[in-house]
């Protein structure tokens, strides 16, 4: 009966890893071409004249913005997301903090998704590409 349970145990271990696995892979692949959706979308703002603006990031409870070192151009109108000039993505929600208030804050890209906002929760999510076009359609006039 234990070499059984054991056997069971191992076999969902191996289910479980192989699906994590597939999963990362996935998420991996996702990454690359969104990524490449992003490179492509600041070779044409360069292209189109559009230069890059300095980033702000917004605290986590939406009260405060502070200024980053990082240029680029916002994705959505309520700068929420960005691609930065070197073409990296940028979720701008940061920590409230004093230093960050006159000191700036400090963002890092995250993993770009086809799909903005999925897995967010507050149910708002547009493809990736559509964001970008929309943003190179918009112009310098974007708000």
């Amino acid at each position: 009966m234990d070499d059984e349970r054991a056997a069971w145990q191992e076999q969902r271990r191996r289910a479980v890893a192989g699906h994590a696995a597939a999963q990362d892979a996935d998420r991996a692949a996702e990454a690359r071409e969104a990524s490449a959706l992003l490179a492509d979308f600041v070779r044409r703002a360069a292209e189109r004249g559009l230069a890059p603006q300095p980033l702000s990031a917004r605290t986590f409870d939406g009260r405060s913005t502070y200024r980053t070192r990082v240029k680029g151009w916002y994705l959505k109108s309520n700068r929420s997301v960005a691609v930065g000039e070197d073409g990296a993505y940028y979720v701008l929600s940061v920590p409230s903090s004093l230093r960050s208030r006159f000191a700036g804050a400090e963002i890092s890209p995250s993993v770009p998704r086809m799909i903005v906002g999925a897995g967010g929760g507050d149910g708002e999510t547009v493809p990736l590409g559509r964001l970008l076009d929309k943003r190179l359609e918009h112009g310098v006039s974007w708000p």
